[in-house]
Formats: structure tokens, sequence, C-alpha cells
């Protein structure tokens, strides 16, 4: 066990550090939605992957706006004025939300509608309307209409018998102004674009609509038609005998945060659903409106819905980005990233051997730090836990489960476990944000085939990623773990970088086996060997660690703190970072998104680098690294520096031990903040500024193109 400083060598006070030192959360995560625009803008990417990236930007908005927004939004109207670390009021932060985003949105459209849709055309590749089409191809869209959109559409009329109909969120619908010939007056009318149906319809080369879900194109490229377009084309038919006046079309957000009231005598998978059903009906916090819609037409929609002018966005057509992935999933890879397939472990891999290899023996010889989405997940942490299920001697598997995808091979691993007779716990996170229904779903489908399946601690989230298997062997019982910092989702292990440990060390397998009894059961007391655990020990730990290197870096022993995480918020530990700093200490940090720290300040974080990475893949590992006086400290896991991490999530790190395993971690690291390296740099402003190119004007290194690079010589190709 290494040792914490004594008190006489700890830096200085907190309150000799300056009020404004924290930059505000919420305008820190629009600068990362910037960062995420900025790649759609990057002309040097490939341009079906820009697509993908406006696709991305716009749905992170929309996430934002539905929790954050409405958060501030719900203190304020309950007239809390506290101020946040930042030292804004909840209205002003609003007010900045609403600038920022108001200029966000209007160049993500730019970006698409003058820059990437000409591109498309070059390539081949149009959005076109109603009337850029061909005789035609009109009447094979209007066939396609009556048979496959008219059916399912539901106009709502706006009279005295039919009040303002109710507009879910995030749907796209057409407001329509109708009048009856000979009528004076016009009504208002309402048609939702069906979320079930393609966004986007490919017209192929003969002007024939392709089955939704068809992607393929021919040798004459391909015709894309909003979805809305074709509606808006044949209201007539919606409206018989009326005449159409006016349409547009319109999307509201709501608040859809939850909030649920757990209670240990409640059934909270119960609580969960009738949480779920209230969140439909969330007040609306944003709307987004065609440019060409008329100020008479808006203005009815603003008192209807009680949005406010600050709350309505004009923006040109097609809206909501996030129907573009049919378009950035074109079969057409050399408008695309280049092909990139995992590869198995090398010490997980058999070249000669035409079956998977026996990943519990390979676990027994040594242990494996896995890199996703380089390492496969599927021949490395699936194949694990499929092996488990499948051996006589395993008697029991517990894991973790806070997102994971539709028909998971991981879900129906546990499901054959249990069915063989061995104990399976599944710890369920059904609070898992915007997973909520899908992990309900899991829930009960393993209770019917018989896996003990439990909620955690209430009042707590558990996101630690955890599986424990516990197999009888000859020398008797020995554990096998993995610990990691991603989700056991097999189809976001391809998209999201992670790092994973497998091992059978045995202080592990205890902390495993007390942490999942304090899950499951009552442990409150419990301690852990090689676990960090939160909300006990997690923050107290890291800034312990943090004033140690403040300490040996005073006593001239060497010191330096690296850090990669998605989010820097905590202000205790961020303050310790800072004293940190004030003492000397060099500290590099890689942060994807929010970072309420302000690095390289003059007398307070002059020594601090911040970098944030984003690319193809999606930087979601987490790791910590301590000099520790010559013997680096390293820790891997699920936790951010947040407060939910901190305070209100059961999160845990494991410590590296095997010297080749912290040289990898550190090189990973040194890579990361290395000045060859594309990146975006934290100024002390507060603004981040992109690296991409060099003196020279030549691109810096992609560092995910260097790790696919270094697995393609290294790695075994997938079976």
């Amino acid at each position: 066990m290494t040792t914490m400083p004594d008190a006489a060598l700890v830096a200085p006070k907190e309150s000799e550090l300056p009020r404004d030192r924290f930059g505000d959360r919420e305008l820190s995560w629009l600068a990362f939605n910037e960062r995420v625009l900025e790649l759609a803008e990057d002309g040097n990417l490939p341009l079906l992957e820009r697509v993908r990236f406006c696709s991305i930007f716009s749905s992170n908005l929309d996430e934002f706006f539905m929790v954050r927004v409405a958060g501030l939004k719900r203190r304020i109207d309950a007239g809390l004025a506290v101020t946040s670390a930042s030292g804004m009021t909840p209205r002003q932060v609003l007010e900045g939300i609403e600038i920022r985003a108001h200029e966000l949105m209007r160049r993500s459209a730019q970006c698409f509608t003058t820059d990437i849709q000409p591109e498309l055309n070059a390539h081949g590749i149009s959005i076109v309307h109603w009337e850029q089409l061909e005789e035609s191809e009109q009447e094979r869209l209007s066939k396609y209409f009556r048979k496959q959109v008219f059916p399912v559409l539901t106009p709502l009329a706006v009279d005295p018998a039919h009040p303002f109909p109710y507009i879910s969120g995030l749907s796209l619908n057409l407001a329509v102004v109708v009048r009856a010939p000979g009528a004076s007056k016009s009504v208002f009318a309402r048609v939702k674009v069906h979320e079930m149906l393609p966004r986007f319809i490919g017209v192929d080369a003969k002007g024939k609509p392709r089955a939704p879900g068809a992607t393929a194109l021919d040798a004459g490229g391909a015709s894309f038609v909003p979805l809305e377009d074709v509606i808006a084309q044949h209201l007539a038919d919606l409206f018989p005998g009326m005449i159409v006046e006016e349409h547009a079309t319109f999307r509201l957000t709501r608040n859809e945060d939850m909030e649920v009231e757990e209670d240990d005598a409640e059934n909270l998978l119960k609580a969960m659903e009738r949480e779920l059903l209230r969140r439909r009906f969330g007040p609306p916090i944003r709307l987004e409106v065609a440019d060409t819609m008329s100020s008479h037409l808006r203005k009815r929609l603003l008192r209807e819905l009680r949005i406010t002018e600050r709350e309505l966005y004009l923006l040109p057509e097609p809206l909501d980005y996030r129907g573009l992935d049919v378009i950035a999933d074109l079969d057409r890879h050399e408008l695309q990233y280049p092909p990139f397939v995992p590869t198995t472990h090398p010490q997980l891999a058999e070249v000669e051997s035409a079956k998977a290899t026996d990943i519990l023996s390979s676990m027994r010889a040594r242990d494996v730090l896995l890199h996703h989405p380089y390492d496969s997940f599927s021949t490395s942490v699936q194949t694990f836990l499929a092996q488990a299920a499948a051996d006589p001697h395993v008697l029991a598997i517990k894991q973790t489960l806070y997102r994971t995808s539709g028909d998971s091979p991981i879900i129906d691993s546990l499901i054959d476990a249990a069915q063989a007779g061995k104990q399976v716990l599944a710890l369920v996170e059904l609070k898992a944000r915007f997973d909520e229904q899908a992990n309900i779903s899991w829930a009960r489908k393993l209770e019917e085939s018989g896996v003990h399946v439990v909620y955690g601690i209430v009042g707590l989230k558990t996101h630690c990623k955890l599986l424990l298997v516990v197999r009888q062997e000859a020398q008797g019982m020995r554990t096998y773990c993995h610990v990691g910092t991603g989700n056991y989702n097999p189809r976001t292990a391809r998209q999201y970088e992670d790092i994973g440990l497998l091992t059978c060390d045995p202080d592990v397998g205890q902390d495993l086996i007390r942490l999942f009894n304090q899950l499951s059961g009552w442990a409150p007391s419990s301690s852990f060997t090689r676990l960090v655990v939160a909300p006990t020990q997690l923050r107290s730990g890291l800034i312990a660690r943090i004033e140690r290197e403040a300490a040996n870096h005073r006593a001239g022993i060497e010191a330096w703190i690296k850090i990669k995480v998605n989010s820097v918020v905590d202000e205790a530990v961020i303050d310790a970072l800072y004293r940190a700093s004030q003492a000397g200490v060099p500290i590099d940090m890689v942060v994807r998104g929010m970072c309420a720290l302000r690095a390289g300040v003059p007398g307070m974080s002059e020594t601090i680098r911040v970098r944030s990475i984003l690319g193809r893949f999606l930087e979601h590992s987490r790791l910590y690294a301590f000099a520790n006086a010559g013997a680096p400290d390293v820790l891997i896991g699920s936790a951010d520096l947040m407060h939910r991490n901190l305070d209100r999530r059961v999160e845990a790190l494991v410590n590296a031990t095997d010297p080749g395993h912290i040289t990898e971690l550190l090189d990973m690291m040194a890579i990361s903040m290395d000045d060859s390296t594309a990146s975006w740099h934290l100024g002390p402003d507060g603004t981040w500024e992109a690296h991409r190119f060099d003196a020279d004007g030549q691109p810096l290194g992609d560092i995910q193109e260097m790790f696919m690079t270094r697995q393609r010589r290294r790695g075994v190709r997938l079976r």
C-alpha cells in the first residue's frame, strides 16, 4: 500500500484559490458539441462521415435540451436562484445556452445545406424536393404514399370541437392551414410525420421508391425525398374538399428527465414504468420551425405550446438531422472511413487452432489488458461470458448491466447459465437514461429465465462495469473477473474506445464478491483491496493521491498526474488539481466532453494541460495515473469526475499491477498529449482551439488511426 502525505506537506487551502476558477458545466457541454460540429465541417474527413457527425450533433443537442435545459427551467420555475460553482444563476446559464444554441444550430444548418449537400450532389447523392422530380418519379411516389404512408397518418384539426392536439417530444410535424371553399375563416391542423416510417425515401435511378432500410446504390446514384415533402404534396388527400393555404414543418422538444422517488418498500420496476409514461408529457422547452413558416402560423404555435420567442429556432428545411444516418450508411466505401475489423488480443489468440481460445485458461496464465474497439469485444469479453456459461465447473456468474444491445449475446449467455443450473445474478440499472424501457424489458426476460435480477442500492445508480465468474477447481474456488470502462454492449463496443482488465487475481475476486454482496444484499461496511469504489471512497481516494503528488513534488521526489475521462466537473477534485499545480506538479488531462477546470491560468493551473480527442470512435475510457515516487499508481474504471459519479453512483476503479499494462496505459496518455497528435487544446480563457495541422500545413497524427495500424500489425484477424 502507498502512503499519503502528512499534514505539513499538504498544499494551500481552497480559500487561496480565485472565486472565478470554475467554468460553467452546461456551456462547457455546448463547447463539446461544437467540437462535434467542427468534425462535420471538416472537409478533410470522408463525406458520409461528415453527414454522420451532423446527425450526432443533432442527437446530442436533443438530449441536452431534454435533460440539462429542462433541469435549468425546472429550477427557475421553482424559484431556485442558487448560483452554480461558476458563479452564474440558473437564469444566466439558460440565457447563455440560448445564445450559443441558436448560433450552433444555425451553423449546423449552414454546414449541411451550403457545404455538405453540394458535395453529396457532386457524388450522385441528392436530397431533392417534390418539384425537382420527374413526372414519372412523382407518379411512383404518389403510389408509394397511398400504399405505405396514407394509411398511418392521422390529421388532427383544431376547432371548437377539437382542442389543440398533444405534440409528442422530438416528433416531426406539419402545421397546416386549411379553409373550406367559400368560408372566410381558416383553421389549423396538424399532421404528424410518423416516426416508424423512413424519414428519407430513397428513389432509384428509375424513379422507384426503395423499400425502407434499403441502402444499396446502383450505378446511377441515389436521390432521397424527405417524407414530410411527400406528405405535403398529398395534403389534399388528407383534407379532401378543403383549400390548403399554408403548410410548414415544426418539431418540439419536451422535458424528458426522469424523477423517480425511490422507496425501500416500492417496486422500482413499476415505478420506472410509471415515470416513463409521465415523461412523454413533459413541458415543452424548444420549438424548431421551418424558416418558411409565416409569422402568423409561428405565433399560433408559440401561443398554443406556451413557448417563448427565445425558445423558438428558425431553421432551413429539412429539420431534424438525426434521420441523416440512412444517407451516412449508404454503400459508398470511398466516401466513408476505411473498413476496420477488430482483432483478437494476441494473448487470447490461437493462430493454429480452429476452435475459440479457452479464455479462462488464458486468464489463469496472465492478466489481459483489453483496448476496445481495437481488441475485439466478441472474442474477449463476450466469449469469456459464453464459455463460463457453458463450463460445468462454473458455479456462479454475477454481472452489472447498465446498457446493452437488442438481441444481446450477453443476455443470452446469462440465460443459458441460469438454465444450466448456475447461480446467476444480473444487476440491471433501470435508470440508465434513455435506455430505461429496454432495460425493463431485459430485466423481465432475465427474471423469467431464472436469473436473479436486482436493481442495486436505493438512491444510487449502478454504473460500474463488472463481471465475476466463480469456478470450482482442484485447488478450490477460483474467481475470474472483468473490470472495464465500457458497457457490456456488443454494438457500442465496436464504436466506443474503452479499456478492460481480465484477471484471476484473488484480491480482485474478493473485492468483486464483496461489492456484489453489497449491491444485492446488505454489506455497508465492505472494504476493498484493489478496487476504489464510489460513493464511499472514490473522491477521497483520488484527492489523497493528488495531494500525495503535490507533497512529493515539494520534497523533490518524482511527481506527475495523468487523467483521461469523459467529463471534469467535481469542484473538490478540481481544487485538489489546482493546488497540485500551484505546487508545481505537471498534470496532463484528456477530456472528451465537459470540463469546468480552467487550464494554464498563471498562478493557479499553469502546469495543467487539457486536450480533447474526438473522431471515428467515441473516446470513452477512464484512466487515472500518478507517479507515486517512481512506482506508478494507475487505475482504470467506470467513473468520471462528476458529482453524479462520485456521490450518486456505484463506480469502481481497479489498480493496474502488471508492469507491461502500466507501460501500455501511460504510453496511451503520452500519445494523446503529444503535440504531433491531432486534438483540441483548452486555453486559460475556457475556449477550445483545434490543433489539426502542423506549421507546414500537414495533418497531425490521428491517434485512433495509430492504434488501428498498431493493432493490424500485432493482432490476429477475427475468424
